[in-house]
């Protein structure tokens, strides 16, 4: 797997790929908003909208944590982003775009871990952007070719996997009757509870992902998703 940082300098040499395709200025400064609507298209095949704007969200929660400046990006229902373009172009010179850098190597992680590294980097390549990859990355093939072959043991972890994500949400939904108990903790219990249920969905995400990337689409098993994703 990529460490953070060669996600990081993947990020970078993706959006610096993309500014010095163009020649105009303005094309240059959102080179990050179309390096992430070019990831957008071919990262949602595998996942569907509703996985890849789940995991959108939960990069761009992690970037804001790092970058304040991304505070007013917001990811849509079909996993585009609003207001990116703003903080790009308002970006001072020292600062060289890292917000965007952040930002979309936080997505790359996500996929890297949920779809694995192998899926993950023939995807970007497909996008005929050229960056270097991990030198493990056939390896990384060759064991997503040992998971496929091992179908049902993958099912049974996939089911294993459910009933935790179940027992997650059972959780939350008890501390959320902690909450309406116990006004003077309410803020925190709910706050609490909004956690568990974010880990529960990302499990799902991961789940879902996994599925597909396990197997090929007709003979992996699909797991249900309690109507959290399609």
């Amino acid at each position: 797997m990529l460490s953070p940082k060669k996600t990081r300098d993947l990020a970078r040499s993706l959006i610096a790929r993309e500014a010095d395709a163009s020649a105009s200025p303005l094309q240059t400064q959102l080179a990050t908003v179309r390096v992430y609507e070019k990831l957008r298209r071919q990262l949602a095949a595998p996942v569907g909208i509703d996985g890849f704007q789940a995991l959108a969200s939960r990069a761009l929660a992690l970037a804001r944590s790092e970058s304040p400046q991304l505070t007013a990006v917001q990811v849509t229902a079909n996993g585009s982003l609003h207001g990116l373009g703003e903080v790009e172009s308002q970006t001072s010179a020292h600062e060289d775009g890292e917000a965007g850098i952040i930002l979309i190597a936080q997505l790359l992680g996500l996929f890297l871990t949920f779809l694995g590294e192998a899926t993950t980097l023939r995807l970007i390549e497909d996008l005929r952007l050229q960056v270097d990859a991990s030198p493990d990355a056939a390896a990384a093939a060759a064991n997503a070719t040992d998971t496929a072959a091992n179908g049902p043991a993958m099912a049974a972890a996939f089911e294993d996997l459910l009933l935790e994500i179940d027992r997650l949400r059972s959780v939350g939904e008890r501390i959320e009757i902690l909450a309406n108990k116990h006004a003077g903790m309410a803020d925190g219990l709910v706050s609490v509870a909004g956690n568990i249920r974010s880990i529960a969905t990302v499990l799902d995400i991961f789940t879902l992902i996994k599925s597909k990337a396990g197997g090929s689409q007709e003979d992996a098993p699909l797991p249900q998703t309690n109507g959290y994703l399609n």
